[in-house]
């Protein structure tokens, strides 16, 4: 009986292993799919005169709080005027 409990438990462990793997495995299709269509809408607006590297920087900033802009901004602000660049 104990062997039988065993194998049950294996082959349940490894139908929900297989399930996690292929749910990964969709999503990281899913992933690509968008990260090709992220450069498709890069190259339309490049076509139409913007600056991507603009567009990134700013997509990058507006994922952070204002307060955490505010800071990167004036440490950004300190290490440039040490450089004597500002």
């Amino acid at each position: 009986m104990s062997d039988e409990i065993t194998e049950s438990s294996q082959t349940v462990a490894a139908g929900q292993l297989r399930a996690f793997i292929e749910r990964i495995e969709r999503l990281e299709e899913e992933k690509k799919t968008i990260s090709d269509d992220i450069k498709e809408v890069f190259a339309e607006a490049k076509g139409n005169g913007f600056d991507t590297k603009a567009m990134r920087t700013i997509i990058r900033l507006r994922k952070k709080d204002q307060a955490e802009r505010e800071e990167e901004e004036a440490m950004l602000d300190l290490y440039l005027s040490a450089l004597g660049m500002i």
